[in-house]
C-alpha cells in the first residue's frame, strides 16, 4: 500500500514581539507558548504545568495578560505580543523587574517571568493596589518556594517607584520596604544584567 501520510498543514502568521514584526509558518495546533520558545527562541517564557494553572507562561497579548499555553499561535495572527525579554528597556530594568530583585521575590526562579507579567498587568490596571488586591491579582501565578510574601513587597515596591516616577513624589514605599540582606550579612549590589539575579540570588531563602 502506497504511503498516504502527509505532512501537517501549516498556517502562516505575522505578529509583532518585543516590537519586532515576526512571522512563519506554523502548524495549527501550535501553542503560542511553543511558538515563542522553540520557533523565535524566547525561552524567556516558561513551560509549566501544561494546564493552565501555574502562569509560568504569562506574556501581554494586545496588551492583556494571558496564559500563552491557553492560546493557539494562530489565534494571535496580526497581535502584538510582549514577552519578558521586552520589558526592560534601554537596557533599564522595568520597576517590576526592579522590585523583584529588591526585594527578593524569587526563589528558584522558575515562575519569575510569568509572575512578572502578571504584576506588570495588574499595575497597569491598578496603579496602587492594597495587599489583598495584589494577592488576589496574583492568583492565576503559582510558587513553589517563596511563601508569596516578598513577591507581594516586590509588587508594592514597584508600584511605588512608578508613583514617583510619574510625578507623585510622595508616593510611599511599603512600610518595610527595604533591600534583603544576604545570609552573609551583605546587601546585592544592583543588578546590572539578567545574569547577576542568578549569580546573586541562586540558592538564597526568601527571608530578609
Amino acid at each position: 500500500m502506497a504511503d498516504t501520510m502527509t505532512a501537517p498543514a501549516t498556517m502562516a502568521i505575522q505578529v509583532t514581539v518585543n516590537g519586532s514584526n515576526r512571522g512563519g509558518n506554523v502548524e495549527p495546533r501550535t501553542l503560542l507558548v511553543h511558538y515563542l520558545r522553540d520557533h523565535l527562541n524566547l525561552t524567556g517564557t516558561h513551560v509549566g504545568c501544561d494546564t493552565s494553572q501555574c502562569g509560568a507562561c504569562v506574556v501581554h497579548l494586545d496588551g492583556e495578560s494571558v496564559k500563552s499555553c491557553t492560546v493557539l499561535a494562530v489565534q494571535a495572527n496580526g497581535s502584538e505580543i510582549t514577552t519578558i525579554e521586552g520589558l526592560a528597556k534601554d537596557g533599564d530594568y522595568h520597576p517590576v523587574q526592579q522590585g523583584f530583585w529588591e526585594m527578593h521575590g524569587l526563589q528558584c526562579g522558575y515562575c519569575t517571568p510569568g509572575m512578572i507579567m502578571a504584576s506588570v498587568s495588574l499595575l497597569q490596571r491598578n496603579p496602587n493596589p492594597t495587599e489583598d488586591e495584589i494577592r488576589h491579582g496574583l492568583e492565576g501565578n503559582l510558587c513553589r518556594c517563596t511563601g508569596y510574601q516578598n513577591i507581594v513587597k516586590a509588587v508594592q515596591y514597584a508600584a511605588g517607584q512608578i508613583g514617583r516616577d510619574a510625578g507623585a513624589a510622595d508616593a510611599p514605599l511599603p512600610h518595610d520596604a527595604h533591600r534583603p540582606i544576604h545570609h552573609d550579612g551583605t546587601t546585592p549590589h544592583d543588578p546590572a544584567s539578567v545574569d547577576d539575579w542568578e549569580d546573586e540570588l541562586a540558592g538564597e531563602s526568601d527571608e530578609s
